[in-house]
């Protein structure tokens, strides 16, 4: 990952703003630049990047990019950006070999319809100095992180993370996936969420479709100048990614597993893959010690208050620290968000076709404030580079195109059309492809947890915990757990709780669903999900 950052105006000294990025430093910790944009004899703000080395390894990658009098810092991956590359090279004064380099010259030959057009994972901030004016810019799932906030003045701050804005801007926002900011509004470009008609099909017809575009979304995200690993839970969407790459690049791969050390359900899983495809594996194992501590700077490099996304977190933070303090590794690639797309354990009780589609619809809008804000954040604070082949946004609107009565638990098996797709390839063991879902931070073992529960527990008596829960208008906690994860939020993101809509939590309104935990273990369904 990178960090990027950019101001308009000059309503702050730039050595202030200048500490403010400094906080996203582990982001890219390769390089760093700060500089105006604008006239060299009136600049009209700041741009900052922090570079985290993935693609054209030497400083000709190194950004802003210029071209002419423009400017650009972007945290992004475009695929498939070399046969462009040629064919810009031709008319524009491209110097090396990143991808990001191709942004200005798409601008000066599309404008803002260039981000329509981008098969990438990215956040950006450009300066137009024909039209004199900053624009900003995120990809339609939101993968990459972007906020903004406003200050007096009227004037506009972004940036990479909150904690670079805190203390500038009194309310600190998530920039809205798919959208470009320009001239003081947000316009959307894409919503790969909505779809106008279903494709409908058989299962024979779709299975095929899905297996192709789950293998191109991997093959294009196995292409880094730096070294790439893999993190492998055992679950199905790891396990896919994992074998596909192992197939694909036709050598052993590097995996990485995390377990508490008392009740692991995951690692069993995860060996039986490695061992299965070959992989360089490695396990890392957790105590209760090592969750508690590590809890206050999960929910500082966060920046939520969310139960299911910070215990989510402590395992896939622990995992990413152990790999940037022992490999070589930079790119880690994940099987988030195809929950998203297929179903969870709760959208089992979905009450119709079109109630799981509106879910879907809902769940993708909101990746980038849960689970893709938990692996941004988990790998970049680490100092790596997160790449997540299920969000493909080609596999994504073609999944969300599919029928939803397909894609409805009829067979007793979650997800069963991704698991269909790929049962003739046999890349990965029957007993992986078709294992029941367990929920990350319970299969890193249910006594995490537990643990984290009992220390709330602890911490406040029921007294305590009524008179400070009230103190919280909005999304008030409801748990002592909850009440520990606002207090430990409000310490580093003070007044800032409206960046996160809600609690995560299964839809109430369905029937199995009104539960007071997110965690799939208090769901009737969740059965072999356990062992």
């Amino acid at each position: 990952m990178c960090s990027i950052f950019g101001v308009t105006g000059k309503k702050f000294p730039a050595d202030l703003l200048r500490t403010c990025f400094n906080r996203t430093v582990s982001r890219g910790p390769d390089m760093s630049r700060f500089e105006p944009y604008g006239p060299e004899d009136d600049p009209r703000g700041y741009l900052g990047f922090h570079r985290l080395a993935i693609m054209g390894l030497n400083e000709r990658g190194m950004q802003p990019f210029r071209l002419g009098d423009d400017m650009v810092v972007c945290n992004g991956e475009l695929y498939g950006f070399r046969p462009l590359r040629e064919r810009l090279m031709e008319t524009y004064p491209i110097r090396g070999e990143s991808d990001c380099e191709i942004l200005l010259p798409l601008y000066h030959e599309y404008g803002v319809e260039m981000f329509k057009t981008l098969d990438a994972e990215f956040a950006l901030i450009l300066y137009d100095s024909q039209k004199d004016q900053l624009i900003a810019a995120r990809d339609p799932i939101g993968i990459r992180p972007l906020y903004y906030g406003r200050f007096a003045g009227g004037e506009w701050a972004f940036a990479s993370e909150p904690k670079n804005l805190v203390g500038l801007c009194d309310e600190i926002l998530p920039f809205p996936p798919g959208h470009y900011w320009m001239g003081g509004e947000f316009i959307r470009y894409a919503d790969p969420a909505y779809v106008g008609y279903f494709t409908m099909k058989t299962e024979e017809e779709v299975c095929p479709k899905l297996r192709r575009l789950l293998i191109d979304g991997v093959e294009k995200r196995l292409d880094a100048d730096a070294p790439v690993g893999f993190l492998l839970s055992g679950g199905l969407d790891s396990s896919l990614v994992c074998a596909i790459a192992r197939k694909t690049l036709g050598k052993p791969i590097r995996t990485f597993a995390i377990g508490m050390d008392v009740d692991a359900i995951d690692l069993k899983y995860a060996r039986m893959v490695a061992d299965y495809i070959g992989s360089d594996h490695t396990e890392v194992i957790i105590s209760e010690k090592d969750v508690l501590e590590a809890l206050p700077t999960v929910v500082e490099l966060l920046g939520t208050w969310d139960i299911t996304t910070i215990r989510a977190s402590i395992g896939m933070y622990l995992v990413c620290k152990w790999i940037h303090e022992n490999t070589n590794v930079r790119v880690l690639l994940t099987g988030e968000i195809s929950d998203e797309l297929f179903g969870y354990k709760y959208t089992d009780f979905a009450p119709s076709a079109a109630a799981f589609q509106e879910e879907a619809e809902k769940r993708i809008r909101e990746l980038h404030v849960y689970d893709v804000l938990r692996a941004d954040r988990c790998i970049s604070y680490n100092s790596l580079e997160a790449r997540v082949p299920f969000g493909d946004l080609k596999f994504v609107r073609y999944a969300m195109s599919i029928d939803p009565e397909l894609k409805m638990n009829r067979h007793d098996m979650g997800k069963y059309l991704i698991r269909k797709a790929f049962a003739d390839d046999h890349i990965l063991p029957d007993a992986i492809l078709w294992r029941q879902k367990a929920a990350f931070s319970d299969a890193v073992g249910h006594s995490m947890v537990d643990d984290l529960k009992a220390y709330a527990e602890q911490k406040y008596t029921d007294e305590e915990f009524c008179r400070k829960a009230a103190q919280y208008d909005y999304c008030p906690p409801f748990t002592k757990e909850s009440l520990l994860y606002r207090e430990l939020f409000e310490k580093y993101y003070p007044g800032q709780a409206r960046m996160i809509p809600d609690y995560w939590m299964p839809n109430k309104t369905w029937p199995g669903c009104n539960v007071d935990d997110p965690s799939a273990r208090v769901l009737s369904n969740y059965g072999a999900s356990a062992v």
